[in-house]
């Protein structure tokens, strides 16, 4: 059986690509389940807003009543953001049965990445990567197997705090997987600037950071971390993690937004705050690297 894939590209997208302009996929699950509303949507435009002023088209990637939108309306996301609506969350192994059936969902990193990766596009900005479970070894963000298949640089502030990050790390070494330290020596772990854990490259600029990746690419090397520090820190977040793993009940897909939550709870709302900034940070830092890499400066 023929199965014609249903996506449709945004033509501002679908122009920068064919001109070869730069362009920065964002992932969707921080605003159907990452952030409280109206945060969610605050990010959001926060993103696309950060891109563009870096000379770059942002990409934000769903699937809307079965259809693979790369590029989406203010309206589709305030769509996504809105509270109690059962907008799924969709990992990569999600595609698929999502779109057979006509569902409405946010896609994760992973989702996210193999996307843009179906389309061409190569930077991706998020929040947080996720990653190996703490206490949990066997469970694994799919994050970081579609790293190791998928050729898309995600620019974020390191695994999730609620993560192993030590673990993380190894597994993303394992996968061949490297990780970049934009502007740091030492990962960072979401909230935090510092996670006693180094990177496996430094590179302190947009025109390294391109050549880099180039260099990846043309050494049939498939996705990258891009770990830029956090612009504002939250000391107490490793506290807070403690004290949310021992109270929620959640597993699997729905573990991590629960931690955020009362991460959130604990820190009396500040997380929000500070991951606002971060995922602005990241979107820019990405677009001036995209900038970078289609200017040519990669060599």
């Amino acid at each position: 059986m023929r199965y014609e894939l249903p996506m449709r590209v945004a033509p501002e997208v679908s122009a920068a690509l064919e001109e070869q302009r730069p362009v920065v996929a964002l992932e969707t699950s921080i605003v159907a389940q990452g952030l409280p509303h109206p945060a969610n949507l605050e990010a959001a435009a926060a993103s696309e807003a950060a891109v563009r002023a870096r000379g770059a088209v942002p990409a934000t990637v769903a699937v809307v009543d079965g259809v693979l939108r790369v590029g989406l309306t203010v309206e589709e996301v305030e769509r996504l953001a809105r509270p109690r609506t059962g907008v799924r969350k969709l990992g990569s192994r999600d595609l698929g049965p999502a779109l057979a059936t006509g569902a409405t969902g946010a896609t994760t990193v992973a989702a996210t990445a193999r996307v843009a990766a179906l389309v061409g596009i190569r930077f991706l900005a998020t929040g947080g990567i996720g990653g190996v479970h703490r206490g949990r070894a066997i469970d694994q963000s799919a994050d970081l197997f579609e790293l190791a298949r998928s050729p898309v640089a995600v620019f974020c502030s390191g695994p999730k705090t609620v993560l192993d990050v030590a673990a993380t790390l190894e597994r993303l070494e394992s996968l061949c997987v490297p990780v970049l330290g934009y502007g740091c020596d030492e990962c960072p772990a979401f909230y935090v600037a510092r996670s006693g854990c180094p990177v496996s490259q430094r590179v302190d600029d947009p025109d390294t950071a391109a050549r880099v990746l180039a260099a990846v690419w043309a050494t049939g090397g498939a996705g990258v971390v891009v770990a830029v520090p956090p612009p504002e820190e939250l000391p107490e977040a490793e506290a807070a993690v403690r004290r949310a793993l021992a109270v929620t009940g959640a597993s699997g897909q729905a573990l991590t937004p629960a931690l955020l939550a009362e991460v959130e709870r604990h820190s009396r709302g500040r997380s929000v705050a500070v991951n606002l900034r971060l995922v602005a940070s990241n979107a820019a830092v990405a677009a001036e690297c995209a900038a970078a890499m289609a200017r040519g400066d990669a060599g």
